[in-house]
């Protein structure tokens, strides 16, 4: 049963391969034999471009995608973030791991004064630009890239205020400094803190394995709000956040949702709970209420902004 060798294709970055390390050990616990083959990634190379210029949803994703396609790999471990909403035919979401932190995070380094200043502040995301902006309207948002070692030092170097970084990505890393504060009022990208795992539609082996490894609320809830960005987004990048938590107690789900102008001048934001039975086509619904109360008009001027 246990005979063929799983190849889990990963990027090389540290934090990748923590991920990919994470899936390997928990198929070798169920008695699975694993391989982890390091793939680099267009995404980590073209450092120089901000991602939304580069017009590929996925550029992370992409060569590990090519990878699995071409029979290279068997499966593949990704933030759950980056991963575009559709996935390329043929291939399948495999499981999704349990949830680690959701929240963003400003590192600093030590002094917050200039918080009530003019300043700067860095991040890739146009998401985080955006929420910061329209909280920091004197600020200054630069583009922050490449993978969370070398942004980590690129702010060490730098004359930022600070950057803003997933509270995941540094704490799976040990990076975590102690200089940092939680950005609970920023809205978290669709599917913050999770891991998801991909396998091709066709082999079966591959996913018999990773259905043991899938956390179920963390599927529900990272499945309402990647259905929000779908609807809302239409395949373009935009300014969008959306968390959905289970509570326990009532057996309801909390969500909220969030789009904003790149300038962060405007911004649209819904909040609601409801029974968890309304779970399958929450994120649509709540996405259909957006783009009616003024998101339909906001994600047109957002797309005419980018093209620019």
């Amino acid at each position: 049963m246990m005979s063929k060798t799983i190849r889990i294709g990963t990027r090389d970055s540290e934090l990748a391969l923590w991920q990919a390390h994470t899936v390997e050990k928990q198929l070798n616990d169920l008695g699975y034999t694993t391989e982890i083959i390091a793939v680099k990634s267009t995404g980590d190379i073209l450092l120089d471009k901000p991602l939304y210029e580069l017009g590929i949803t996925g550029i992370f994703t992409k060569t590990l995608d090519m990878a699995m396609l071409s029979g290279q790999i068997d499966i593949a471990v990704h933030s759950m973030k980056d991963v575009p909403t559709a996935l390329p035919k043929g291939i399948v979401q495999a499981a999704v791991l349990k949830r680690a932190n959701v929240l963003d995070i400003l590192v600093h380094k030590g002094d917050l004064n200039f918080l009530e200043k003019e300043s700067t502040i860095a991040t890739g995301s146009l998401r985080r630009q955006a929420q910061w902006l329209s909280k920091y309207p004197n600020h200054t948002v630069v583009d922050l890239r490449g993978n969370v070692n070398t942004r980590m030092q690129k702010l060490k170097d730098s004359q930022w205020g600070g950057a803003v970084f997933a509270a995941a990505g540094l704490e799976r890393i040990n990076l975590k400094p102690a200089t940092f504060i939680n950005l609970d009022w920023m809205v978290p990208a669709p599917a913050q803190g999770a891991m998801m795992v991909v396998a091709m539609e066709n082999d079966d082996f591959s996913q018999e394995a990773l259905y043991h490894l899938n956390d179920i609320e963390t599927e529900i809830c990272t499945h309402i709000e990647r259905q929000f960005l779908r609807t809302l987004e239409g395949g373009c990048t935009a300014p969008i956040g959306a968390i959905a938590k289970h509570n326990e107690h009532d057996d309801t789900l909390y969500f909220k949702g969030i789009l904003l102008s790149v300038d962060g001048k405007e911004k649209i934001e819904i909040e609601r709970t409801v029974p968890i039975e309304e779970w399958k086509k929450l994120g649509y619904t709540l996405a259909q209420e957006i783009l009616e109360n003024g998101g339909s008009e906001l994600m047109a001027n957002i797309k005419k902004t980018l093209q620019k």
